[in-house]
Order: structure tokens, then sequence, then C-alpha cells
């Protein structure tokens, strides 16, 4: 019996929150077609992403992308996405307690990433970073001296509670793959105050790496599946963000 193929909806351009979904889909080998890169001969583009949320025959549209079909289901929220797929992708533990605990971790990451968003956009994604500059500033200085320290320090005493190697424990999980990520992106936004707390979190560094030496997983990296970080998506380096030691006060 053949895998089914997953239909993924995220925006075309950028990684955005749909990168977490792709880095499970990936490492497991699972066909997927990620329908607003495809052209609108083939089905695909943002409109084809569009009309399925406004499509009548869900039972529950989703607020935003991205979100992911598989049969008859739509499912929204990376976390809830992820929370599904785990299991079906050999991503996930199999007692419940270890499901929920993945579950939660993931959870937490999305607190992380909104605020990591947060950074570039404090005011309203209705306005351009321009726009808002100066809160942009004060957010990102107060986001690298005690948010980004606080979770980071966090998933890292998880990690090492749970044996160093990964962060649940045993087998690797989505939530590995998404704190690879995460460790990615903030070195492209921040590359500056990750090298400076990178000794603080140093089996976060050494995840990261095994994640990125995963045969499916560097096959994505250097293939063009893999969106470059740019200026549109979650994580953005604007330098005045995140200067150079030397220029910081």
């Amino acid at each position: 019996m053949n895998a089914p193929t997953y239909e993924l909806y995220y925006w075309p351009g950028i990684q955005g929150r749909g990168e977490f979904v792709r880095l499970a889909l990936e490492d497991a080998g699972a066909p997927y077609v990620d329908v607003a890169r495809l052209p609108a001969a083939k089905h695909g583009g943002v409109a084809a992403m569009q009309k399925l949320m406004k499509s009548h025959a869900l039972a529950l549209e989703p607020f935003a992308p991205p979100f992911l079909r598989s049969g008859d289901l739509v499912i929204a929220q990376v976390a809830n996405i992820l929370f599904y797929l785990g299991p079906r992708l050999g991503l996930a533990p199999d007692d419940e307690a270890s499901r929920l605990g993945a579950h939660q971790l993931q959870l937490t990451i999305t607190d992380l990433v909104a605020e990591v968003h947060d950074t570039h956009h404090p005011i309203s994604v209705e306005l351009y970073y321009e726009d808002q500059k100066p809160e942009a500033l004060r957010r990102s200085q107060a986001f690298l001296a005690e948010r980004m320290p606080k979770f980071l320090g966090y998933f890292e005493r998880v990690l090492e509670r749970h044996g160093g190697r990964h962060v649940l424990g045993g087998a690797m999980s989505y939530v590995d793959l998404s704190l690879f990520q995460v460790i990615a992106g903030l070195r492209y936004a921040f590359p500056h105050a990750m090298a400076a707390f990178a000794p603080r979190i140093p089996g976060l560094v050494a995840l990261h790496d095994r994640v990125a030496e995963r045969p499916r997983i560097a096959a994505y990296l250097a293939s063009d599946r893999r969106i470059p970080f740019n200026e549109g998506g979650i994580f953005r380096h604007y330098p005045e963000l995140d200067p150079a030691p030397s220029k910081r006060r």
C-alpha cells in the first residue's frame, strides 16, 4: 500500500512557520506537495491555498496557513499539525505521556517563534518594519537580553535532562527538528548575539549539527526545496537589531 501524499499549504516565498512542518515531512521521506509553490496550471499557487481556506466543505476553516490536508482532514496550526504527523512519520514517542510532552515542548517553541516575529514587528503586522524601527530595536534588545536566554536555557536543560542527544530521550522527534530550525533561524537573524550565547547552550548547538547531518535533512538543505532565509519570513536579519559586540552599549 502506497503512503499517503500530504498537501502542505503555506506562502511560497518564505520558510516561515511552514518550515517546521516541511522539516518533519522531509526527514521522514514522506510524499508531500507544497501546493502554493506549484504553478496554477497544476492546481497550485496562492489562489489554490486561499480557495481551500474559504471552502464551505471544510468542517472548520483554518485561520491562516500553514495547514495540512491529509485525506479528508484539513489541520491547521504548526503544533497541531506536528501532533498529528508525529506518530504517522515515526517522529513521536509511543506512549501518551511522552506524546503530550512533545506537544507541550512544541507549543513552547510556538511561543518563542511568536516573540522572534515581534522583534521586527512589535507594533503591528500591518505596518512595515521601517514604520516601527525604534520600537523594534527596543523589543530586540529585550528579547536578546532576557527572553532568548530564558527560552533557550529551558530547552538546554530539558535536553540535558534526557541524556543530551534528543530532547525527549530515545529517538529523534519532530521537536528536535523544530529546535534545529530555531537555532538556524536565530543564527541568521542575530548572528552576533547567537555567537556570544552559543557557549551557554552547547547541547542545542550539537543537536542542530546532528540534525543537519541526517541524510534526508542534508539533502533537503542542499536542494531548491529549502527556501533561503529572507526578510519576508519570521527570522529576519536587520543588522541594526544585532550590532557587533564592540558597538553595543
